[in-house]
């Protein structure tokens, strides 16, 4: 006897899916297809809960950032802001090691820039909204200092794409990370 999923428990395991397949095709790269295939759901019952590919991927992206700002937010909650860095960068070690999480992040970056190419700047709006949002939130969690903002952040893109590309631990690119709490995974700061 199978079990029925409501609409929503349907939506959530669209996101989920979603997430996986954008992850390694792209935004371009990835049908819908592919999706509800995953999913178990005919495509046509894929389009009662997302009007279109872009909403399902908009969702996706939503879903990604606020399980960071999330994270971060619990890590950092009454913690002062000057080590609100090292434990906003602990909680992210452990996010970044879900692969398919950390490539739709990447693909994420590159849908906003093709999408602003393409002159769909809405799209491209929307996915950099999110980006913002987690920005902000690191940003007030650390006293509301710019510098230190953009450090965290840049050093989280910066460990994004070398665990996107693949350098193992140990490899001379990881030197000088560990400081602050942002470290390779699996790796003591």
């Amino acid at each position: 006897m199978s079990v029925r999923l409501s609409a929503e428990e349907r939506r959530e395991s669209v996101v989920r899916a979603a997430i996986a397949e954008f992850a390694h095709g792209g935004y371009a790269g990835t049908s819908t297809g592919a999706i509800a295939r995953r999913v178990g759901v005919s495509q046509p019952y894929l389009f009662r809960l997302f009007p279109d590919k872009r909403a399902i991927f908009l969702a996706a992206a939503r879903r990604c950032t606020e399980q960071i700002r999330r994270r971060f937010a619990e890590a950092a909650e009454g913690v002062p802001p000057e080590r609100a860095h090292e434990a906003m960068g602990e909680a992210y070690n452990e996010l970044i090691s879900d692969r398919d999480q950390l490539l739709f992040q990447m693909q994420m970056y590159v849908a906003a820039a093709v999408a602003e190419r393409a002159g769909d700047a809405d799209f491209a709006a929307q996915l950099r909204s999110f980006w913002e949002e987690l920005w902000d939130l690191v940003h007030l969690r650390q006293g509301a200092d710019p510098v230190q903002t953009a450090e965290f952040m840049a050093k989280g893109m910066l460990i994004n794409v070398l665990l996107t590309m693949g350098f193992p631990a140990g490899h001379r690119v990881w030197a000088g990370l560990g400081e602050k709490g942002v470290c390779p995974p699996g790796q003591p700061c």
